[in-house]
């Protein structure tokens, strides 16, 4: 099957899917959205929005989640993985907006990037899902069904998001994005196929018996 024909069968069926995939991370503002999105590295979206519940009521704004400190914020997403990183990585992001920013997110890749806790993926999140701006985030779900329709060579996260981006219209990339993540825990996800049972993988490859090597970035 060529490449148009595979982008065809991907696109309909995202679309049949999921025509309006929500944000699966809560959040109030752009502030609470990239502390949402920072909280989730090694979490489940699930387990962020049930601490951010919280959170958020006490803090919103970078102001308030600087006056709170480390150890306060600590406190409060204590039940998360990597919970004494994350809550150092809070009170410097929100100090750093406050002291240069004025409290506001940027909307560059340079000066989120430079944030702490903030790498790649994040301000690539960030600036889709807060500004709008075309980006194509790549998480595990979406690496992992790069590979398996074999839109990638699997090498790193950044090849895939390459030839992603190459592959599909930049104006479709921030919903992709989320249409790929939900299929992929829903339908396509590490142990419930292999690339020969979900309804994408057997219509794009009808004769594959083999499972697909997943390539761990």
């Amino acid at each position: 099957m060529n490449l148009k024909m595979k982008y065809r069968i991907i696109i309909d069926r995202l679309e049949d899917l999921y025509p309006n995939p929500p944000i699966p991370l809560n959040s109030v503002n752009s502030f609470t959205f990239l502390v949402a999105v920072v909280l989730s590295a090694q979490c489940t979206d699930k387990k962020v929005n049930e601490v951010t519940s919280t959170l958020f009521k006490i803090a919103s704004n970078s102001a308030q989640m600087k006056s709170l400190g480390v150890v306060r914020i600590y406190n409060y997403i204590n039940q998360l993985g990597l919970a004494r990183q994350k809550a150092k990585y809070l009170y410097e992001l929100s100090t750093i907006l406050e002291d240069k920013y004025d409290g506001n997110v940027p909307a560059s890749f340079k000066d989120l990037e430079a944030l702490p806790g903030v790498g790649h993926k994040t301000a690539s999140v960030v600036l889709s899902k807060v500004f709008g701006i075309p980006t194509f985030p790549v998480d595990t779900h979406i690496h992992r069904l790069a590979q398996r329709w074999e839109l990638t060579n699997g090498i790193s996260v950044k090849q895939t998001e390459t030839d992603l981006k190459r592959i599909f219209p930049k104006n479709l990339w921030n919903k992709l994005h989320l249409q790929f993540i939900y299929y992929g825990r829903e339908h396509c996800s590490a142990r419930g196929c292999d690339g020969t049972k979900c309804i994408i993988c057997k219509e794009i490859f009808p004769n594959r018996e083999d499972p697909v090597e997943y390539k761990r970035p």
